[in-house]
């Protein structure tokens, strides 16, 4: 060790971030000697708690904590979810769905979407969602646990997330964090200390005049970035010009229409519309364009296209899409919504949480503060920032429709480098390409520029080693074996009674 330990972190703000960063620290460091973890928030300062949808990677943080699945899926009233589905993004009436594990089976060495673009040369009219079992599942309701004792089932290739209560997600985190040693303190924060040489934040004085003192920060405070961005002063990066929506309103509404195990997002003539069915109630929200649709037109859009009772009023909102120019700055480090936003197309917002909590224990500091942690730290953080952004805007640029001013413009959209190399490869050849181990996997990226509509110019040479006729009868088996898996799986809402039904919880009670 070079340095002195950490004894004293200072977690400023709760909500999702604040909670998962004084859990997930607690549970790693806890046992450090002399270590203490205190979160500062205040019941005056509302949360966005918007985020109900997550990927697959929130189980491996749920592992990490040693959290019963069951109990997690009883106490945020969480539903799961198999992938996204995204309705009129190419067109209106068009739909595909980006599922969580993978599609068909690799055959040659090479991966299986070739042989299915070689079944599509052939006349086989075969949609790439019926070879993902989370696809065929999600749309039938149907839901099981991975099964990786079975190597040969489609069920040994089923990802998966959940949607749940944010608020509740929020508040189940603080009981164990609390449990964990985790002391939590009420109070609006009203200035910042600094060390007149250094920059470095030494403390901070809440509304009381109580003062905390740290060595070390994590700001979860949102979008104010009280510590890193008002207190030590780090730009932001603003990605409006290649991500749009820069507004979104949310309101919550009474159970309604299907529950089918995806979270849904529907273009709309100005952005999108998300829909996230939980166990007690619908999470719905509608992002859009300030210079497209004022915001009063979007909530009343949204209003208009809900399945079931509003149960809130709206949940109006204002972002930019981008980053703080460092994650990292002097003792500070900035999680969730303090260090950058982008907008939940894609369910990315606590993953972002997630990774940045991992990547600050693999870094974890001493006294020292090595520049070089730091540095790695923010270049991982920005790359990431930079992958999922390329993500979303590949939706928006790979567009037919025409109907709309906002369409229109994210036709015309320039797209960044690393999307514009992703997409000359795929029109190429049909070829498919996961940078640097980023979130978003082959599968991910296939699903998108498929879904969306993009015209691949060709399929790999060694899908010819099969013949025609071949290579129709297993694309025919491949399909036959996923949908038969799928029917033998039990509903969502058979599964969830087994296994944490919060509501046949209640219902005992």
């Amino acid at each position: 060790m070079i340095g002195d330990p950490v004894r004293r972190i200072v977690i400023v703000g709760g909500g999702t971030a604040g909670w998962m960063a004084a859990a997930a620290i607690s549970r790693i460091m806890g046992a450090f000697p002399g270590l203490e973890i205190e979160l500062i928030e205040s019941e005056a300062i509302g949360t966005v708690g918007v985020g109900e949808a997550t990927i697959p990677q929130i189980c491996l943080f749920n592992a990490l904590l040693g959290i019963d699945e069951d109990e997690f899926v009883r106490e945020t009233h969480a539903t799961y979810k198999l992938g996204i589905e995204f309705v009129d993004w190419v067109r209106p009436g068009h739909r595909y769905i980006h599922p969580f594990g993978f599609h068909g089976l690799d055959m040659l060495g090479i991966e299986f979407h070739h042989h299915w673009l070689k079944g599509q040369a052939l006349g086989d009219a075969s949609r790439l969602d019926d070879y993902a079992i989370a696809a065929v599942a999600a749309r039938a309701n149907r839901f099981l646990r991975p099964r990786p004792d079975q190597p040969k089932s489609p069920l040994s290739k089923l990802g998966y997330a959940f949607q749940f209560d944010a608020g509740r997600y929020a508040r189940y985190l603080r009981g164990r964090a609390e449990r964990q040693g985790v002391t939590r303190t009420e109070g609006r924060i009203v200035t910042v200390e600094q060390h007149g040489e250094t920059g470095f934040v030494t403390g901070v004085t809440l509304e009381n005049g109580a003062r905390v003192e740290g060595d070390f920060f994590v700001d979860c405070s949102g979008f104010r970035s009280l510590l890193l961005g008002q207190t030590l002063g780090i730009g932001y990066t603003d990605w409006t010009a290649w991500l749009p929506c820069d507004r979104a309103v949310a309101i919550p509404c009474t159970l309604g229409g299907d529950r089918q195990p995806l979270t849904r997002s529907t273009a709309r003539p100005a952005g999108w519309q998300w829909r996230i069915p939980l166990q007690h109630r619908l999470g719905n929200g509608h992002v859009y364009s300030s210079r497209h649709m004022s915001d009063d037109e979007a909530v009343a859009l949204l209003l208009a296209n809900l399945d079931g009772e509003p149960l809130a009023e709206p949940n109006m909102l204002r972002f930019s899409g981008g980053h703080r120019d460092r994650a990292w700055e002097k003792n500070v480090v900035a999680l969730g919504l303090a260090g950058g936003f982008l907008e939940p197309l894609e369910s990315t917002a606590i993953h972002l949480v997630q990774s940045g909590i991992a990547r600050l224990m693999t870094l974890f500091p001493t006294r020292a503060f090595g520049d070089s942690e730091r540095d790695r730290y923010n270049r991982e953080t920005l790359r990431e920032y930079v992958d999922i952004r390329d993500f979303l805007v590949l939706h928006y640029k790979a567009t037919e429709r025409a109907d709309t001013p906002f369409w229109d413009a994210c036709r015309a959209l320039d797209p960044p480098e690393g999307l514009k190399e992703k997409l000359a490869i795929f029109r190429s050849s049909g070829r498919v390409f996961r940078e640097h181990n980023e979130l978003f996997t082959e599968t991910s990226w296939l699903a998108a520029l498929v879904g969306q509509g993009i015209e691949p110019g060709g399929y790999h040479p060694a899908a010819d080693l099969l013949p025609d006729e071949e290579t129709l009868r297993r694309l025919a088996h491949i399909r036959r074996i996923v949908a038969e898996t799928v029917e033998a799986m039990p509903t969502q809402e058979q599964f969830l009674r087994e296994h944490g039904s919060a509501m046949a919880a209640e219902a005992v009670m």
